[in-house]
């Protein structure tokens, strides 16, 4: 019997466009309430809205995933607020297209506070929280460049090599906890984040972030008894997978 995703509190990291706008607008077509996070407030209000307007539970909040302090306060007031939180899904993600000689150690740091550590606080934090509802699952968005290499990505493919080993070992411990941990491998989608950095991009090699979005409510609603602990969901014109 599968799981059903309705009045589940379902918190997204980045989730103002792109592919965590997509997750949180597919999510909430199942009845969750959806709490979107993100850094850019602008984007929080018109996506929450675009979700209320549809008729579907969601509210916004600033939250910052490399500072443990905005994490834990947006914790605590979703939980305070609405009473619980069954489900985290760590979307945030940054890059930088450049070499490792031009590429500063900001920049670096940047991409790992977001990408990894940001996934690491956010599942520290929210670990606990579902420890005590006896059940949870934390999903990580994690991409192909967690697979294999190409040129001028040096941090995001170290944070999402990273990532998915961090998923794994939090599978492990999660799993006597019955935490669920899923990490979700996403292949090129028309979004933003490469839209904007690669104007010239071929968007017929993409894929919807709806599609996406559409796994990881499948994956949300295995039965109780079933974990997937990774998946890959690619174009099917992906030129960074053979």
């Amino acid at each position: 019997m599968s799981n059903t995703l309705k009045d589940k509190v379902i918190l997204v990291t980045g989730a103002g466009r792109g592919l965590g706008a997509a997750i949180c607008k597919r999510l909430s077509q199942e009845g969750a309430q959806i709490v979107l996070t993100d850094i850019r407030e602008d984007d929080l209000t018109r996506t929450a809205s675009e979700i209320t307007d549809a008729g579907c539970n969601a509210r916004s909040y600033v939250m910052d995933v490399g500072q443990e302090s905005s994490v834990q306060e947006v914790m605590e007031r979703v939980v305070n607020e609405l009473g619980k939180l069954d489900v985290v899904i760590n979307n945030a993600g940054v890059d930088y297209t450049k070499s490792v000689e031009e590429l500063s150690l900001d920049e670096w740091d940047k991409v790992m506070s977001v990408n990894l550590r940001g996934p690491f606080v956010v599942s520290k934090t929210a670990f606990p929280i579902l420890r005590k509802n006896g059940q949870g699952h934390i999903v990580n968005i994690v991409s192909t460049a967690s697979k294999r290499a190409w040129a001028n990505a040096s941090p995001y493919h170290a944070s999402k090599w990273g990532l998915l080993g961090f998923s794994h070992a939090l599978h492990v411990e999660g799993r006597k906890e019955n935490i669920k941990v899923t990490a979700v491998i996403a292949g090129g989608m028309k979004t933003p984040f490469l839209l904007d950095r690669f104007p010239d991009i071929d968007v017929n090699l993409l894929q919807d972030p709806e599609n996406v979005a559409d796994t990881i409510r499948y994956v949300l609603s295995q039965p109780a008894e079933t974990v997937i602990p990774e998946v890959m969901v690619l174009p099917m014109t992906e030129t960074s997978w053979p």
